[in-house]
């Protein structure tokens, strides 16, 4: 067994180390490009406060790059006996430049690594989620301007209530997630601030300069106080689930809506046929099981912030190992939601809407509020309106006029997308993603 960071003279028990270490080494294969960009910032720190040569520094960063790119490429790989990322980077160069390698450690702790880990992984995914909202933003905002004067029910309580239209429907979607992405903003810039130089949580006598490393890491600021730096450490992570929880709420509504309005009691729209599956013994079933999975999946994300709550509910300052648990739940959540946004954008792109859906009579009495309101702009007390109708329905006289206009903002002869794209872009020019890319490619090139 390898020698810990941490190890005296005294080694761990086996199984105590594997129980402590737990699915650290697979978690922190999600984080290893990360703790090599941070290292590249803190040594370049080290080296301007004087901890480092400047032919150290060049070594470390030649050799930091190579750690990099191999992490890009999916090869790098934390070996057995090896506790985590950082322990596995510090061995690599260890073993490659001597006590050059022993170095990269000093005025840090693999507290605030890990934080700072966190932090630079979860931004990038917050960038990448981002941008499939946007795809799938246009795709609803593209099939609302295309259907915006196909009319179709509208319910509630689950009864036939009044018009609606497929503009509408898919508009709404499209709002839903400019409200998503709002707070994916506010995820993101809590996020987006340097835990690094908190070491262990209490600062360090070295002199570390951390204005320094957040310029070279792109950060918007950092965290300021080193103790709250460490209090973050869970914080951040159940603040972005909730905002990723947000999307998932959308899109598992949109998929229930999907799944019923495509069964055969409402035949509304078709889903691709590629994207259902059929039966082992009914012939001719068509089922929705991508947006069935889209469902169950975006209801299991939306109990994220719950788990990371319960892990950290009621910890005191300063650092604690129930933290690594965190880990595990909330690093592989962003693959799954990418796979859901991309897999709900090719539905919503593909899907065949129906037409003729008011030819069935059966929704001609959610007409009913439309001639109520002709009666009343006719100058009949609405009271009275209503009830005539009400009578007229009972008696099977009423007749329904389909020619359905409604002029107010947002409604179906008024959809206002452009106003709803306009507040998407403005929310998208709020990320700023263009200063950490920038940032890391300069620290990327300075490496050789």
């Amino acid at each position: 067994m390898a020698t810990k960071l941490w190890e005296k003279n005294v080694q761990v028990n086996e199984r105590i180390d594997k129980f402590t270490v737990g699915k650290d080494r697979e978690m922190d294969l999600y984080l290893a490009k990360y703790d090599v960009l941070g290292s590249m910032a803190h040594i370049t720190m080290l080296q301007s406060i004087g901890l480092l040569k400047e032919d150290e520094l060049k070594t470390l960063l030649k050799e930091l790059k190579k750690i990099y790119l191999s992490a890009e490429r999916g090869e790098f790989v934390i070996e057995d006996d090896i506790e985590d990322v950082h322990s596995q980077v510090e061995l690599m160069l260890t073993r490659k430049l001597g006590d050059v390698g022993k170095k990269i450690h000093s005025g840090r702790s693999r507290n605030d690594q890990v934080l700072l880990d966190l932090k630079l992984f979860t931004r990038a995914q917050l960038k990448e989620v981002a941008g499939k909202v946007q795809l799938l933003f246009a795709a609803l905002i593209r099939q609302s301007n295309t259907y915006k004067d196909v009319l179709m029910p509208g319910y509630t309580h689950l009864q036939v209530a009044m018009p609606s239209s497929f503009g509408l429907w898919f508009g709404a979607y499209a709002e839903s997630l400019v409200d998503d992405m709002t707070f994916l903003q506010a995820a993101f810039k809590i996020c987006n601030r340097n835990p690094l130089g908190s070491a262990a949580g209490y600062g360090s006598s070295f002199p570390l300069n951390r204005t320094m490393t957040t310029d070279l890491l792109g950060f918007d600021s950092m965290n300021y106080n080193v103790v709250y730096a460490q209090m973050g450490r869970g914080k951040m992570e159940r603040n972005v689930a909730f905002a990723l929880a947000s999307i998932a709420g959308t899109l598992a509504k949109l998929a229930f809506d999907a799944c019923m309005f495509s069964s055969q009691n409402f035949g509304f729209v078709k889903l691709p046929d590629e994207c259902t599956t059929g039966s082992s013994i009914m012939p001719h079933k068509k089922n929705p099981d991508v947006f069935e999975l889209t469902r169950a999946k975006c209801n299991k994300i939306q109990s994220l912030p719950q788990q990371i709550m319960l892990i950290m509910n009621n910890l005191p300052s300063g650092y604690f190992r129930d933290l690594q648990i965190i880990k595990e739940v909330f690093l592989p959540v962003f693959d799954e939601l990418k796979d859901c946004l991309d897999m709900t954008t090719y539905i919503i792109e593909r899907i065949e809407i129906n037409r003729h859906i008011l030819d069935d009579s059966r929704y001609d009495n959610m007409f009913s509020v439309e001639e109520v309101n002709r009666l009343t702009l006719e100058g009949m007390p609405f009271r009275d309106a209503y009830k005539k109708i009400g009578l007229d329905i009972a008696a099977g006289q009423f007749v329904p006029n389909k020619d359905v206009h409604h002029v107010h903002e947002g409604s179906i002869g008024n959809l206002c997308n452009e106003s709803i794209c306009l507040l998407m872009q403005q929310v998208v020019d709020g990320f700023n993603f263009h200063a950490m890319e920038e940032a890391e490619r300069k620290l990327i090139e300075k490496a050789g």
